[in-house]
């Protein structure tokens, strides 16, 4: 498996992701890009682009911040993901420029890309479906699903798999229920599936030593859902 740095610009912003590929594969293939969570590139999403790479497909995981900035402390990444968000234009700008840099990649298949996510990084591969992208599966882990323009759902021409934790305290059943009512008044071919007895960050191993109880791993819901977006990558790249 290679792995490297991959910079690319926004705008002015240069950003640092995190390439991962197969090299003994020939021939274009799916390619996805991962949304970190709001801390920006660590272990966690380089695995996971490490363990995507390992099954045939091309993975960058994105910087969401320039620079490969990344947060020592939840405050801080609050403030790094505030920063971002406060701009829904600039926000999508910065996710689309990571799933260009990956689209000119020699050996992806630009008819199919995915992007996926984790916290912060879920909200942003959904606001990325919402420019329009081209993009054939979406999938948000733990993501959060409030939005600035609900009404630009209808641009998603993905498939969109939302995985969430039923006790998740920062994505309440009642962010839940207005995201299903948005997803509703549009044509797009969307899941919802929630895990019992799950809190926040679920996929991520390391959560539990932020000390908050509100973030715990939990590996059966981890399994659950990588199997769940393994699945709708099958339908959407057939």
């Amino acid at each position: 498996m290679q792995t490297r740095t991959l910079e690319y610009k926004d705008g002015a912003t240069t950003c640092k992701g995190y390439l991962a590929f197969d090299e003994t594969k020939s021939g274009p293939r799916p390619g996805v890009v991962l949304f970190p969570e709001a801390f920006g590139i660590g272990e966690h999403v380089m695995e996971r682009a490490r363990r995507l790479a390992g099954l045939g497909y091309v993975a960058l995981a994105a910087d969401p911040y320039g620079n490969g900035a990344t947060a020592s402390d939840l405050p801080a990444a609050i403030g790094l993901m505030g920063t971002v968000r406060a701009d829904v234009n600039v926000w999508r700008t910065r996710a689309r420029a990571a799933l260009d840099a990956l689209a000119a990649e020699a050996n992806v298949d630009k008819a199919k890309l995915a992007a996926i996510g984790y916290c912060f990084g879920g909200s942003t591969s959904i606001e990325l479906g919402r420019s329009g992208a081209p993009l054939a599966a979406i999938v948000s882990f733990h993501g959060g699903l409030e939005c600035p323009k609900p009404e630009d759902s209808r641009n998603i021409k993905a498939k969109v798999l939302v995985c969430t934790g039923a006790d998740d305290p920062m994505i309440t059943p009642a962010q839940i229920a207005t995201f299903e009512e948005q997803m509703r008044q549009t044509k797009v071919d969307w899941q919802v599936q929630v895990y019992g007895g799950t809190v926040h960050s679920f996929t991520n191993p390391d959560a539990d030593k932020l000390g908050n109880p509100a973030l715990a791993y939990n590996p059966v819901a981890d399994r659950r859902s990588w199997k769940a977006m393994l699945d709708l990558f099958g339908e959407a790249f057939s």
